[in-house]
């Protein structure tokens, strides 16, 4: 994958230090209160960088193998994805879930996990609002700009959940979802996992952890969590071993998850990508056998 030269840009600037760069509206409200998982930042390792050497990183990712982003690594990266979140391979059922799974981030919603109280939900409906103004939940915009950052449903109930699943009926809304899970979460982890020298394996343990941690620059998001992974140990684009490193990650972003109450089963981490990655299968090969709070899940 990725090695030495531009990718120093992305090794040494420290993230956290970073103010996030906003693309599409995307913002970093509610990151304090969310542990620093605010989940609207977009690409903080790019920020400082000249048109020239995006460039240049775009040519170099174009040279590589797809890895994930391969329509079969996708599909089976969104089943993955789903095992844990919501105990199924049936990622495409999920667009219209939508609960409060009392993780502080007030509802949790459709395929990725769009919560209220972390900026993604309500930039999901807000776009989605200016291509379908009449779609049934622009009416509790108003709510969702209010709770956004907090964990209160002041303003949702008793109605939001009804009409979520309601809309979730509408191919637009369920593209619209797409859209923002590959926008927010699925480009820029394995675009930066590819300029970290990952292969599929990596690329999806950093897509998984985009989704649960969301890309904050905080101590618990996707970003803070590699920064400490940094510390420990280099990338293969900077000479080191990719299991060594991966396994690193692992382990901080272990830590990070028992520091909350909603996360803290890990099985996610040790019974899935810690198996894959100590069979060393960095390829993400199929069949898959794996583990998520012990139901067992397979893939041919």
């Amino acid at each position: 994958m990725k090695r030495a030269g531009l990718l120093l840009l992305v090794a040494v600037a420290p993230v956290a230090t970073v103010a996030a760069y906003l693309m599409g509206g995307e913002s970093d409200a509610g990151e304090a209160a969310n542990g620093g998982a605010a989940r609207g930042t977009q690409h903080p390792y790019d920020e400082g960088k000249s048109a020239a050497e995006r460039k240049a990183d775009d040519e170099l990712i174009a040279d590589l193998p797809p890895g994930l982003a391969a329509p079969a690594k996708k599909e089976l990266a969104q089943q993955l994805v789903a095992s844990a979140e919501n105990s199924t391979l049936d990622w495409r059922g999920q667009y219209g879930y939508v609960e409060d799974i009392d993780d502080g981030h007030g509802y949790t919603a459709g395929i990725i996990g769009f919560c209220t109280g972390t900026h993604d939900l309500l930039t999901l409906v807000e776009r989605y609002t200016k291509a379908h103004p009449d779609n049934g939940l622009a009416r509790y915009l108003p709510a969702l700009r209010e709770v956004d950052g907090s964990a209160s449903h002041k303003g949702l109930d008793p109605g939001f959940t009804k009409a979520w699943r309601a809309e979730a009926r509408e191919p637009a809304f369920r593209e619209a979802q797409n859209s923002a899970r590959d926008r927010v979460y699925f480009d820029p982890a394995v675009r930066l996992a590819k300029l970290d020298g990952l292969g599929t394996l990596g690329q999806f343990i950093y897509y998984d952890a985009m989704v649960l941690h969301g890309p904050g620059t905080g101590p618990r998001g996707f970003y803070g969590l590699r920064e400490a992974a940094l510390k420990e140990a280099d990338t293969p684009s900077q000479g080191g071993k990719e299991k060594a490193y991966l396994d690193i990650f692992l382990d901080i972003r272990r830590k990070a998850m028992k520091q909350e109450k909603a996360h803290r089963d890990t099985t996610r981490v040790d019974t899935a990508q810690r198996r894959f990655l100590y069979d060393g299968n960095l390829d993400l090969r199929t069949p898959l056998t794996w583990q998520v709070y012990g139901e067992t899940f397979k893939v041919p």
